[in-house]
């Protein structure tokens, strides 16, 4: 037995070796090995094709600047937590742009400074386009510090990584909050910013050190400041479709869908008694096709040492009750309007003055007509009762 043990050890030792060899030969290739995805291919500099960073991109405006910046022959990667946005967006564009080095979806959160490190020193960024954020001014004013961390906290470390990898261009998305209750109509870029919610004081801190930063560096700044976006996609591939618990929070072309589909009983119109035509809010409201064709306009333009800042908007106001009347026409339905007391932290009257952006960057919004952006959006409404499904 001595004998015979000595004699199969060599050849078990022999072929435990060859085991542990094959195993670690197919890790390497492995490792070594394209992504399915195309993400390693997205971790080099392709010569003419720009990747860009899009920060919230499977959010509602988010997702719709990927689809364009995609259709535009850019690459992108998009990072989110989820938080807000719905993976069945990037789905969607994942199924729509297939081909390996296009897109990438990164799970993260904004918060994480390493993991955010981590995801700039493995990608070659050269852009970033940074819609994340919590974005509801009633929200804020429930919960203010959520909204400081979120937008003003995330934004720096966004910054910190740009400038710790060398990426030179941002474009953010800011908002005509920061703006706060003007006492002069319509608004231009040197109105002053007097922000009154939570939601645009953390936006305004967030500009102020991006301008700060971007004094003592060759970065190049597009400041995208826009009113209250509509619409969707008039190829009906992506919509708008909020957490069914921030539905109270969130815009009223949502309420109004709501409403028509019978989700909730009817809606509610804060705020009648403000100075105003009839009485409710004035707002200016952009299509969210037009709105990010004035990013990829900003991109093209951005210059290094320079800042840009536009408000994006259609420079016409329209209220409240107006807007409920164009909602009506486009579902077709008969809903239902309770009028209630003030919003905390609401305006009376927000449009824009959009005639630096038209002159300096070519932008106009062509999707000016309400009722039928509405009834673009409600289209997809109605075939996407569920939103996207599950996040």
């Amino acid at each position: 037995m001595d004998y015979s043990d000595s004699r199969h050890k060599p050849h078990i030792i022999g072929k435990v070796f060859i085991a542990v060899f094959l195993i670690v030969l197919c890790i390497l290739i492995t490792k070594k090995s394209p992504d399915p995805s195309g993400a390693s291919l997205l971790s080099l500099h392709v010569p003419g094709a720009t990747h860009v960073l899009v920060t919230g991109g499977a959010g509602y405006i988010g997702s719709h600047a990927v689809l364009r910046l995609l259709k535009d022959s850019y690459r992108v990667t998009v990072v989110d937590n989820l938080s807000r946005g719905n993976i069945g967006a990037i789905k969607i564009l994942q199924a729509l742009f297939p081909e390996p080095g296009r897109l990438q979806f990164i799970y993260a959160d904004l918060g994480n400074a390493r993991a955010v490190n981590k995801i700039f020193a493995e990608n070659t960024f050269d852009a970033v386009m940074h819609f994340a954020a919590v974005a509801y001014v009633g929200e804020s004013m429930l919960e203010p510090l959520r909204y400081y961390h979120n937008i003003t906290a995330n934004t720096l470390v966004v910054l910190e990584a740009m400038a710790a990898h060398g990426v030179k261009t941002l474009i953010y998305s800011s908002t005509c909050a920061t703006y706060g209750e003007p006492e002069k109509m319509a608004i231009t870029e040197e109105t002053p910013q007097v922000p009154i919610n939570p939601y645009g004081k953390a936006k305004k801190m967030a500009e102020d050190i991006i301008l700060d930063f971007s004094k003592n560096s060759d970065m190049a700044v597009m400041i995208l400041r826009y009113f209250n976006v509509i619409g969707s996609d008039p190829e009906g591939r992506l919509g708008e479709a909020p957490r069914p618990e921030l539905r109270e929070h969130g815009r009223i072309s949502g309420a109004c869908f709501d409403a028509a589909l019978g989700i909730i009983p009817g809606l509610k119109v804060k705020g009648t008694d403000y100075p105003t035509r009839d009485g409710t809010c004035i707002r200016d409201y952009i299509d969210v096709t037009d709105l990010v064709d004035a990013h990829v306009k900003a991109l093209d333009k951005a210059k290094p040492r320079r800042v840009g800042i536009y408000n994006v908007g259609t420079g016409k106001g329209i209220t409240v009750k107006e807007f409920v009347e164009a909602c009506k026409k486009a579902t077709g339905a008969d809903i239902k309007v309770e009028y209630l007391s003030r919003r905390p932290g609401d305006y009376a009257e927000v449009y824009s003055d959009p005639s630096k952006i038209n002159r300096e960057l070519n932008w106009t919004a062509h999707y000016t007509d309400l009722e039928k952006s509405l009834s673009i959006a409600w289209r997809w409404q109605k075939s996407h009762r569920n939103g996207y499904g599950s996040p």
